[in-house]
């Protein structure tokens, strides 16, 4: 992990066309059910994590207005596809096959993929006690296969619509094992820290990219700017450490080394 701002400009030689770079104003995707990253309030408002690297980058890239909309695992690509949102910031993985349908700024935190049990658990203290386990899997997530299919680890999958059923799921007992990363746990432990824990036993990297529209380099090149400078005058860890620093989990206060605009 490196603080070099030229990383974000690594490969960035094409313009796209209605790029978001120099909107005056932005509509960031975030979710809406994921505490400490992502949350509506009854009133509609929006809160987390995400939620401020949103209005961070988009003040930085000079929109003079910023809105948030939800937005969920399994739409994050058609609501950027038909210019609903304009960038998503919603624990969005960088994977090579969503690279190919969307263009990653970052990314702007690497998370590691934990798990979460009941706070009674004690059978299971790491990925390889999931066999034959209860697990959930939510819709449109990469985590489940990255066990399933990467690690070749076979628990019964119990899937969901996202990770706040999930997590009901694990209160009421239907499931044994919610997994992803680690700050998407961190925000739902913290609401029910009587019932359940994070085992802090991180077994793979989560790069969580801002997510643009497909082609959009000068977009992709602002945002890699507006997070260089996020981390450089310390507004990132003091995020970081406002919405999970009470968690437990280890926070990395360096810039991650870019994916590069293509």
């Amino acid at each position: 992990m490196v603080a070099v701002a030229s990383l974000g400009l690594t490969g960035c030689t094409a313009t796209a066309t209605a790029s978001v770079s120099g909107k005056s104003a932005i509509v960031v995707g975030v979710k809406a059910d994921q505490p400490g990253l992502g949350f509506k309030a009854q009133d509609g408002t929006y809160s987390g994590f995400e939620v401020d690297v949103g209005r961070y980058i988009a003040d930085h890239m000079g929109a003079s207005r910023v809105t948030f909309k939800t937005v969920t695992s399994d739409n994050r690509e058609d609501l950027l596809r038909n210019h609903t949102v304009d960038i998503v910031l919603a624990s969005y993985s960088i994977t090579p096959d969503r690279a190919r349908e969307v263009t990653f700024g970052g990314p702007y935190y690497v998370a590691h993929q934990d798990i979460m049990v009941h706070r009674d658990e004690t059978r299971i203290r790491s990925v390889r006690d999931l066999t034959g386990r209860t697990m959930c899997k939510a819709s449109g997530s990469v985590s489940t296969e990255r066990i399933v299919e990467g690690l070749g680890i076979k628990p019964r999958l119990a899937p969901a619509p996202s990770y706040s059923d999930c997590v009901a799921k694990l209160l009421d007992g239907t499931v044994d094992v919610v997994s992803t990363g680690d700050l998407v746990l961190a925000g739902f432990a913290a609401r029910n820290r009587s019932r359940v824990k994070i085992l802090n036993a991180p077994f793979t990297d989560e790069p969580y990219g801002v997510g643009l529209r497909n082609g959009d380099i000068d977009g992709c090149e602002g945002v890699n700017r507006a997070l260089t400078r996020m981390y450089q005058d310390g507004t990132a860890i003091r995020l970081l450490q406002k919405w999970f620093g009470a968690s437990g989990i280890t926070l990395n206060p360096e810039v991650p080394e870019y994916e590069g605009c293509s």
